[in-house]
C-alpha cells in the first residue's frame, strides 16, 4: 500500500486547528470545507495520493485530468485567533487499511506544524429532519466534549464510520484532542442546510466571521466534482442495497 505526500510549503502557524472535510453523507463536510477554503482564501500546502483511492482519472472539458486526491490548506488568522488547517479532498480511502494510513499521514504532517486539536465534520443520516437540523457530537475526552456541547450539539450514541471517526480515535492515541460534529441529514446530495449548520457551529467555536450567503456555490462545485468521480450516482443507484457497502460515507 502506497500513500504519497507532496509538501509544497511548511507554514509557520499559531496553535492551528485541523478541520476534516472529506466526502460523506450529504457531503456536509465536503461542502463546509470547500466554502471555508474559498471564503478564507486558504493556501494549499500539501497534497496526498494513495493506492487505496479509486483507480481512475476524470477527463476535464479542456482535455486535462483530475485524480482522486486529498489536499491540506492553511489559513492564518489575522485577528489573533488560532490558525486553521483544512483537510479537503474528492475521496476517502476505499479500504480500512487505507483509511488508517491516510489518517496517520495527515496527523503526522499537522503535528509537525504545531497542531494538537482536530475537528471532524459529517452528516448523521435520519429519515426525517427538522427545519433546523440537529447537531450531534462525540469527543476525545470529557473536557473537549463539553466544548462541543456548548455549541448546542447533542451526544451521539452509535458509530462514526470513516475518517470523521478514525481521526478522533487515532488522534487521541497521539495526544490530539478534538471532537466530531455530525449534522442530521436525510442524505440529500448535497445538503446545503446541514452544511450551513455545521459552519455556524464551527464559526462560533473558532470565532470566525465567515459569509455563508454563497454556500450554494460550494455545494454546486462539490456536486459536479463528485458526480465526475461517480460518487453521487453510485449512492443513488445503490441506496436500496446494504448501506454497509458505503459505510465510509459519513
Amino acid at each position: 500500500m502506497v500513500c504519497a505526500v507532496q509538501i509544497y510549503e511548511e507554514p509557520k502557524l499559531n496553535n492551528p486547528v485541523l478541520i476534516e472535510g472529506l466526502p460523506g453523507i450529504g457531503f456536509v463536510a465536503n461542502i463546509a470545507a470547500l466554502h471555508l477554503i474559498h471564503e478564507l482564501d486558504a493556501k494549499l500546502f500539501a497534497e496526498i495520493s494513495s493506492s487505496s483511492f479509486q483507480d481512475l482519472a476524470v477527463i476535464t472539458e479542456k482535455g486535462g485530468t483530475q485524480h482522486p486526491t486529498n489536499k491540506l490548506y492553511y489559513y492564518k488568522n489575522q485577528e489573533g485567533g488560532r490558525d486553521l488547517i483544512i483537510w479537503h479532498g474528492n475521496t476517502q480511502a476505499l479500504t480500512t487499511f487505507g483509511q488508517y494510513e491516510l489518517c496517520d499521514r495527515v496527523l503526522g504532517i499537522v503535528e509537525k506544524l504545531g497542531c494538537h486539536y482536530v475537528i471532524t465534520l459529517g452528516g448523521f443520516k435520519k429519515e426525517q429532519t427538522a427545519e433546523k437540523p440537529e447537531i450531534y457530537c462525540a469527543a476525545s475526552d470529557p473536557e473537549t466534549l463539553k466544548e462541543a456541547l456548548n455549541l448546542g450539539a447533542k451526544i451521539m450514541v452509535g458509530q462514526i464510520f470513516g475518517l470523521a471517526g478514525v481521526t478522533i480515535g487515532m488522534g487521541k492515541l497521539t495526544n490530539f484532542k478534538g471532537f466530531s460534529l455530525l449534522v442530521e441529514t436525510a442524505g440529500t446530495y448535497p445538503d446545503v442546510k446541514a452544511a450551513h449548520q455545521a459552519l455556524t457551529a464551527l464559526s462560533n467555536f473558532l470565532n470566525l466571521r465567515v459569509d455563508l450567503s454563497r454556500l450554494n456555490v460550494a455545494a454546486e462545485k462539490t456536486k459536479k466534482t463528485l458526480e465526475s468521480f461517480g460518487l453521487i450516482r453510485r449512492v443513488k443507484e445503490e441506496k436500496k442495497k446494504d448501506e454497509s457497502q458505503f459505510r465510509w460515507f459519513v
